[in-house]
């Protein structure tokens, strides 16, 4: 399947690729009028359309039929991470959560934060390219960083989840969890979540999980809790 994305579309039957996916269709993909590919606007259906004119600033596709895409879940996973100093770490964890399927992906600012700012922008791009390179249909929401006392005081999920590393009352998430449910999970920074932040968690009623004996990295404890509640969905 040839893809490309365009969160423009809106499903009519004409419509013209912006500027940087009619490039790489037609300069990347070196693809022809006649020939057909497939367009996703991230809302969950995939769109086979024909190229009618095959410009590299401005692609005109006619579309042909929709169909869903195999990724639909019953289950909802937003993943809300404190970003890492090294960001090329926060950036493969963006593209491998696309990749495995998570549906909103929020940057938290800690107490023991060694980094205060994220781009946005670039992330976004790697959610897209992560998309067409997995076949995704439904395009993950990235958030700004927001501070951890605001986040969690506003949050609803059926299940809002916090992994620290120390503690008596912490469980492993197929001993909490349920299948086909709403899933928040947060993931701290280098330094853990602060003695503060986890108190202040309990108070907003959230589970405190284990991912286990080993310590894993901020990126891998984020990856290894979304492959945990896609198991248990199974």
């Amino acid at each position: 399947m040839q893809l490309v994305f365009d969160s423009n579309y809106q499903g009519e039957q004409n419509f013209v690729l912006n500027k940087e996916e009619s490039s790489h269709v037609v300069r990347v993909m070196r693809m022809k009028e006649g020939e057909k590919l497939f367009l996703s606007n991230g809302s969950g259906y995939f769109f086979e359309a024909e190229i009618l004119e095959a410009h590299p600033s401005h692609c005109v596709l006619n579309v042909l039929s929709k169909q869903e895409g195999e990724d639909k879940r019953d289950f909802n996973i937003h993943l809300a991470i404190a970003p890492t100093k090294n960001i090329d770490r926060i950036e493969w964890l963006v593209e491998k959560a696309t990749e495995i399927g998570v549906d909103e992906i929020t940057f938290l600012l800690c107490e023991h934060s060694e980094r205060k700012v994220v781009n946005t922008q670039r992330l976004e791009k790697i959610v897209i390219s992560a998309m067409k390179q997995s076949l995704k249909s439904f395009k993950p929401i990235i958030n700004p960083i927001i501070d951890f006392k605001n986040f969690v005081a506003k949050v609803k999920a059926d299940y809002k989840l916090l992994a620290h590393c120390s503690g008596e009352d912490r469980r492993l998430i197929k001993d909490i969890c349920s299948p086909k449910a709403s899933y928040l999970i947060l993931i701290g920074p280098e330094g853990d979540f602060s003695e503060k932040e986890i108190l202040l968690a309990k108070e907003k009623d959230f589970a405190f999980i284990s991912l286990g004996t080993q310590r894993l990295r901020t990126e891998t404890a984020g990856l290894y809790s979304l492959s945990s509640l896609h198991y248990i969905n199974q």
